[in-house]
């Protein structure tokens, strides 16, 4: 174990050392990226130190920096590195996570690399060498690469033979995904157990074991191939260092701790959240693991709407919400939370990390009302789950089976959140098992789905010319003279397309919420459409659905000028917006996303209250007064980040800024902002702005959508036609609002005589039926066809009857505006003795209609599409009465 003296080093002061050790090896210290990856299309979160490094492994970019060094927050919840069911059962595993690590850029490779990294883990952090192990590459056939002996005989250098372990592929060679950069990696692996355990078995047969105890500390990834879809391996032009440290299990060891959880990085929110559910932590193995789970789960989601994901119901929303709302599950069921308590956790957190990570600070409050609307929504949800898993389990206590099938497992993991081990532990309670493996095999049919339906089949890219800087012109100019560099053939559910990549180019490629441009390319006087225009982390993609004949030639790359100027108007608006947003309601204004295209422009900003009608009108005269007022463009494009804070730049959370930023400003004392985009060169151009929704999207985050020049003059003529029409069939009142209210009086006074006519009218049919009940077997029986005003009087009608003497069985049917519906009562006493009740019943019947229905053991309704198969319904009615009485 590390000695005494660096038992009380502080996770920050571990975190800085390692940032000076490699300053001070002359690497440049970059910042951190969000942890929401918005710059790659392959991947949601940042799950890895090295993902905004990728253009400078992939080659498409050269690298300003050969030398680099960063801490990164991470997030592992989906896709290849998924941690997420084993976070808090272990001590060691987290969703979100920091990553140290060092690369060079075709600079140093593996003899600098290994003997810095020893020499930071045994010289500076005193690491006791006799405990480390290192792994290496030990060859694949199938690859046709032998054992990675360089690598270890540069580690026997430092480290005894023994304690150099070859492992295969699947441990040590790293693949950024099927395609692309790889190679061999030597891992560094820690033996942090007791003395008298590691004299009865040696650490090196636990590495790689999944012993919490024998850990890997660092990866080194030697990139060196590139992987083609072929999966053939070739030797990339430059060989590149690619390697990660994890913070948490580096901390662990320094501390001298046997979990991550131990130490100081979780201490602050695990004390927090013990005395919050009056629970002693360390004692019960249940209540630990939920503590655990809530103090992880609580890091990545307030991480992830610091840097602008919300909690949603589509990709990577739904990831942040599944993670809150296991931490949720967790803290009901073992801790006894039944009221929302994780949203008071967020100020411990960024309390803790305020020197770091300062933005979480700056946003709490934001994230505290988020996270308080998710958990109050939530456990709703929950509640309903429970209630349904009781019904179930009545179901089936009143049967002969005892098992919980894997469909209906899955309904509750799919629609209501719960896991299968917590539908199993409430199953065991009540003598109950679950059908696990009907369960996975449901589970694993969404999955196929959810693949199936996200898949885009990427081949290699093939090579046209050499070189290439890959220049983006399109702020200066719509047309430019290119060359293209490289294509690559793309398939998207079973379609055909052509991404096609120029050394230079005039098109906007998507970000930053502002559509890509679309245009033509001109090559050899052949006129090929560009569909669209993405970027692929600093590349820029051009969609074609064909590839001109002459590869070679000249390109003559077109941006459609009327589209981009219409979207430049609206992104121009978009700051205009925020920045008299900010005016009228305060500066806890910011934006929390954005769509602009030539249509319309959509802004999402943070602000927990509906706007007034008052306050809608002062902020479009406020943009249309800077519209008039035609505020030249001011741009400033190679500006240093922190001279751009100084200027009094807004920068938006969660947004990736390098060192040298480009910023827009309107008016200097009104709007100046970090923007790549694309922007009107005076407000003028705008015309005329207006606000045409206004609406609530997430927890204290509210969209304004609205529109300018040719799409507002055609939105105002439109409501002027809709004026004009409406007074034309009022006769041309002079007060049209006075008309309308008029109307409105004359249609409520109506709809009351309507409605107590109506009344009358069903009451009559009650009474009607009533004195029509048939008596079988001792059974009140009413089984009938009415005809009724409205739907709802259906069921009115069948409660009134339900009143009846017991026991009873009513099915009655109707037909209301070409709309077919059943209503099936029948007494408790027969809903507990028949084998059918009325919910099961009532979806027999609903076959015959082609529709659907549900409700409560003695009281069930449904709705169809077909009239028709009403007189079915009343043969089968009285078939199951028949059925069930002969029983």
């Amino acid at each position: 174990m590390p000695p005494k003296s660096l038992h009380k080093m502080r996770s920050e002061e571990i975190r800085d050392r390692f940032i000076q050790f490699f300053e001070q090896k002359s690497h440049k210290h970059v910042a951190a990226v969000p942890i929401v990856n918005k710059e790659d299309p392959t991947l949601m979160f940042t799950n890895a130190g090295m993902n905004q490094f990728k253009d400078l492994l992939l080659g498409h970019q050269l690298a300003p920096y050969q030398r680099v060094i960063s801490a990164q927050p991470c997030l592992r919840v989906s896709g290849k590195h998924n941690d997420l069911e084993e976070v808090g059962r272990d001590t060691y595993h987290h969703t979100m996570f920091e990553m140290l690590g060092n690369w060079s850029f075709g600079d140093y490779f593996k003899e600098k690399a290994i003997g810095w990294a020893w020499e930071l883990l045994t010289t500076v952090y005193q690491l006791p060498q006799d405990r480390l192990y290192v792994t290496i590459f030990g060859g694949d056939h199938q690859d046709k690469l032998g054992p990675d002996q360089e690598t270890r005989a540069i580690w026997e250098q430092y480290i005894a033979a023994e304690q150099i372990l070859p492992f295969a592929k699947q441990d040590n060679f790293w693949e950024m995904g099927d395609t692309g950069p790889c190679g061999p990696c030597t891992e560094i692996h820690i033996d942090v157990r007791p003395e008298m355990e590691r004299q009865q078995v040696p650490g090196r047969l636990l590495v790689n074991k999944d012993h919490p105890q024998v850990i890997e500390l660092w990866n080194l990834v030697f990139m060196q191939y590139n992987r083609l879809t072929t999966g053939r391996l070739e030797e990339l032009p430059a060989k590149h260092v690619d390697t990660g440290l994890g913070l948490e299990r580096l901390t662990m060891v320094l501390q001298a701790k046997s979990s991550t959880y131990d130490t100081d990085l979780f201490s602050p929110l695990i004390e927090a959240i013990a005395v919050a559910s009056s629970q002693v932590y360390g004692r019960e193995e249940a209540v630990d693991t939920a503590i655990r789970v809530i103090a992880d789960h609580l890091r990545a989601i307030t991480f992830a709407i610091a840097d602008g994901q919300s909690p949603s119901n589509t990709k990577a929303g739904y990831v942040i919400r599944r993670i809150l709302r296991r931490a949720v599950r967790y803290g009901y069921t073992y801790l006894g939370f039944e009221a929302p308590f994780m949203y008071r956790l967020v100020g411990v957190l960024a309390q803790q990390l305020r020197a770091t990570y300062p933005h979480l600070g700056q946003q709490q409050a934001y994230i505290e009302k988020i996270v308080q609307e998710e958990e109050e929504a939530f456990l709703k949800t929950l509640t309903a789950g429970l209630h349904k898993l009781d019904k179930i389990s009545q179901t089936l206590q009143g049967s002969n089976s005892s098992v919980i099938d894997g469909a209906t497992a899955f309904e509750l993991y799919d629609t209501y959140g719960f896991p299968l081990d917590l539908t199993m532990l409430i199953a065991e309670e009540q003598g109950l098992t679950v059908d696990e493996t009907g369960f996975s095999q449901a589970l694993h049919v969404q999955r196929q789905r959810s693949k199936q339906a996200a898949v885009v089949e990427q081949g290699d890219w093939t090579m046209v010319m050499e070189g290439g800087n890959f220049s983006f012109l399109g702020y200066d100019q719509l047309e430019v003279t290119a060359r293209i560099v490289k294509y690559r053939t793309v398939k998207t559910q079973g379609k055909q397309a052509y991404q096609v990549v120029l050394d230079q180019t005039p098109f906007y490629p998507e970000g930053g919420g502002q559509a890509g441009d679309i245009g033509r390319l001109v090559v050899a006087g052949e006129t090929i459409a560009v569909l669209n225009t993405q970027k692929e982390n600093d590349l820029t993609i051009h969609y074609v659905n064909q590839l001109p004949a002459a590869l070679e030639a000249p390109v003559q790359a077109i941006v459609d000028q009327e589209r981009r100027v219409l979207t430049a108007n609206n992104h121009t608006a978009t700051h205009l917006l925020h920045a008299a947003l900010k005016q009228v309601l305060g500066l806890h204004v910011e934006q929390r996303g954005s769509l602009v295209n030539d249509q319309l422009l959509r802004f999402d900003f943070s602000h927990s209250i509906k706007l007034s009608p008052q306050e809608l009108v002062q902020i479009e005269g406020i943009v249309n007064r800077k519209i008039r007022d035609n505020i030249a463009l001011h741009e400033d494009r190679h500006v240093s980040l922190l001279a751009a804070k100084a200027m009094g730049a807004a920068a938006l959370f969660g947004e990736k800024y390098g060192d040298q930023v480009r910023v827009i400003t309107f008016d200097p004392f009104f709007s100046i902002e970090l923007c790549a985009g694309t922007h009107a060169p005076a407000t003028g151009q705008l015309g005329f702005f207006k606000i045409t929704a206004n609406v609530a999207v997430a927890a204290g985050v509210r969209r304004i959508e609205a529109v300018t020049a040719v799409a507002a003059e055609r939105f105002v003529r439109q409501q002027i036609s809709l004026l004009d029409t409406l007074k034309e069939l009022l006769k041309y009142p002079k007060d049209l609002a006075q008309a309308v209210h008029q109307l409105l009086q004359e249609k409520t006074a109506l709809s009351k005589k309507l409605a107590a006519y109506e009344a009358t009218q069903v009451q009559s049919i009650i009474e009607q039926l009533r004195g029509n009940f048939q008596t079988i077997h001792g059974i009140y029986t009413m089984i009938a066809r009415v005809e009724l005003p409205q739907a709802a009087a259906l069921k009115q009608v069948a409660l009134a009857l339900a009143k009846a003497e017991k026991p009873f069985f009513v099915v009655l049917v109707a037909a209301v505006e070409q709309t077919p519906h059943i209503v099936v009562a029948i007494s408790e006493d027969l809903a507990q003795r028949w084998s059918q009740n009325a919910q099961d019943i009532v979806k027999k019947l609903a076959i015959y209609i082609q529709g659907g229905g549900g409700g409560s053991p003695t009281f069930a309704t449904a709705g169809g599409k077909e009239v028709g198969g009403l007189p079915q319904v009343l043969q089968m009615a009285e078939e199951i009465l028949e059925k069930n009485i002969e029983k």
